[in-house]
């Protein structure tokens, strides 16, 4: 099976060829075409050891977005910009296990090969953070599992494996890494949780915390349920001050989340 890796990165300089080095062993022979690695707008050396890299990695595509805008547009720009058919995606930080590819690869083999809705999650059963950072993504996790009714135990792991169009058709907004099972389902697909591995941070710090995940995210949680409710196909009932008020609100919402996808691409 033909696919692209796509790691969204901002300031992760020293992870890039550690990280490299293991995703080109853990992809070889498996179809993967390219490695695409999207920096977004790093103030460090990120840009500049992927710059080192393409001479080493052949497979290596490196696309450069000099404004930061976020992990989301960042990995819509790897998606858009891949050119095979299925995409696997995983954090730039080396907590996700590369080796871990061929689990979900394996896994979609066992659901008879290349449907085209599904999307494969991956699911860090024992975390490698701090506790308070562990204990903050379960309650987050369980909010948002009785919310949205995703039936996912951990959509915050990055890696994952889905067909490339699948992910083009869901609504593009800042933030929606977060949400992806819950919006490829409103798609109609099916999300299937892989147990994987999650390995402690060994550079760089963290780019999210506490602070900047909890009002975004309970913001966006509401905007993810209005889209739920008017999904293309299901029943709608547009009368009524409070429907009109919440599609108003509705869209404002996602006027304020645009998802920017240019880049320059190196090499």
């Amino acid at each position: 099976m033909e696919f692209s890796v796509v790691v969204p990165v901002y300031n992760e300089a020293g992870s890039v060829r550690p990280l490299l080095t293991e995703i080109s062993r853990a992809v070889q022979g498996t179809g993967a075409c390219e490695v695409i690695y999207v920096d977004d707008g790093s103030d460090d050396d990120t840009l500049a050891e992927l710059r080192r890299a393409l001479a080493e990695f052949p497979a290596l595509r490196v696309l450069h977005r000099p404004l930061r805008s976020g992990q989301s547009s960042a990995l819509l720009t790897g998606v858009r910009a891949a050119r095979a058919p299925w995409v696997v995606t995983l954090d730039g930080d080396g907590q996700n296990d590369p080796a871990d590819i061929r689990l979900l690869l394996k896994r979609l083999q066992d659901e008879n090969g290349l449907a085209e809705d599904l999307m494969l999650v991956g699911h860090r059963t024992r975390r490698q953070d701090k506790r308070i950072r562990c204990w903050s993504s379960r309650i987050a996790n369980l909010v948002r599992s009785s919310l949205l009714k995703d039936g996912t135990p951990d959509t915050g792991c990055g890696l994952k494996l889905f067909p490339r169009d699948l992910l083009l058709s869901v609504p593009a907004f800042d933030h929606m890494h977060r949400f992806l099972p819950a919006l490829v389902q409103r798609q109609g697909a099916r999300v299937i949780s892989v147990p994987v591995r999650h390995r402690a941070r060994c550079c760089g710090v963290s780019k999210y915390g506490i602070r900047n995940r909890l009002w975004v995210g309970l913001v966006d949680m509401a905007g993810v349920m209005w889209l739920q409710r008017r999904r293309l196909g299901g029943s709608v009932r547009h009368d009524g001050v409070l429907s009109r008020i919440g599609d108003e609100l509705g869209v404002y919402w996602l006027q304020r989340r645009p998802c920017t996808v240019s880049a320059e691409e190196e090499g």
